[in-house]
């Protein structure tokens, strides 16, 4: 697999996103096979992980932590703070709290460095500075080596840049999610030399195509169920997207997935998508969207041709949605 770089930092150019693991679009994937699969990626190419401590909460980083042990030094793991983790989905990024949960992280990831390490959401009670500040000592002691930010504004991430040089940002981007054009991130990232990692690359597995109006995602253990995109009343207003994307995917010899994929590599080369998944099925499918090959002339197609399905509905429910950093 081909590599691209994130700021200074160099990981293959699809990575594996592992929060689903653990829960959160499921009930929790098999420990083995879940240590199966995150292994399976290492040997089909896949070099950047992606995890948190919220997931679990703490067991994500377990996981990847025992799967990546073997050969650590030939991967780059990505980690992240930032909730309370209270029982709420309250914030707390104070730098006293930074430097006491990156202990932590590095004990469950089984390292002593962590090579990303994320703000996961913006908190509005700590200036932006004071993290960046935090994270600058943690780079210093040689436990971080490169920052990142997740849903941050493009004037948070300008602020924090301005203290410590942001290597990635984070946020949800595909083919029915892109704010991130509109609103300055895309943009900023781009003039500042900042790596662009979108999560939910393929929808949270709506753009797979597997999906239909007769989907039901238990309210207990599934986060999308609480999300307006995926309820009955929005549903079926959003198929038309996914028909469509399964014709293009025809014509192009792939699948649904792989089309999405595709076009967020196609789109910069400084963008490193991490598809979540918990099967070695779904991940190589995903792996196979590296062979997919968009031209320029294909990128503008796809996006014309969308420009005529509206999306219905947030991406989020209102709980989630009201950590995401809006600042202008």
């Amino acid at each position: 697999m081909k590599t691209r770089k994130l700021g200074t930092l160099e990981v293959s150019e699809i990575g594996l996103g592992c929060m689903n693991m653990v829960g959160n679009y499921n009930p929790p994937a098999n420990h083995q096979q879940s240590i199966k699969t995150i292994r399976t990626a290492f040997e089909n190419g896949v070099r950047f992980f992606d995890t948190a401590e919220v997931y679990g909460p703490y067991t994500d980083e377990t996981l990847v932590g025992e799967a990546l042990q073997p050969f650590r030094d030939q991967v780059k793991i990505a980690t992240k703070f930032g909730f309370a983790i209270d029982g709420t989905i309250g914030l707390d990024s104070r730098p006293e709290r930074i430097k006491k949960v990156v202990e932590q992280s590095l004990k469950r990831l089984k390292t002593d460095y962590i090579d990303l390490y994320y703000q996961h959401r913006v908190d509005p009670n700590v200036p932006i500075e004071e993290v960046a500040g935090a994270i600058k000592e943690l780079i210093q002691q040689g436990k971080v080596l490169h920052f990142g930010l997740s849903e941050a504004s493009a004037t948070t991430i300008k602020r924090a840049h301005a203290v410590q040089p942001v290597s990635a940002v984070q946020s949800e981007y595909s083919l029915w999610t892109r704010n991130v054009e509109l609103n300055g991130v895309l943009k900023t990232c781009e003039e500042l030399g900042i790596g662009f990692v979108p999560w939910s690359p393929v929808g949270a597995g709506f753009l797979t195509g597997k999906y239909d109006t007769k989907t039901k995602f238990d309210k207990d253990t599934d986060f999308r169920a609480g999300f307006p995109r995926f309820s009955k009343e929005f549903m079926p207003l959003n198929m038309p997207i996914i028909e469509w994307l399964k014709d293009y995917a025809v014509k192009k010899n792939a699948t649904p997935a792989q089309i999405a994929l595709a076009w967020l590599l196609a789109k910069s080369p400084n963008i490193v998508p991490i598809p979540g998944t918990r099967t070695e099925e779904h991940l190589l499918e995903n792996l196979g969207a590296s062979k997919v090959l968009l031209t320029p002339k294909d990128v503008q197609d796809i996006e014309t041709c969308l420009s005529k399905f509206p999306v219905y509905g947030d991406r989020m429910g209102i709980a989630h949605m009201s950590s995401i950093d809006y600042t202008i």
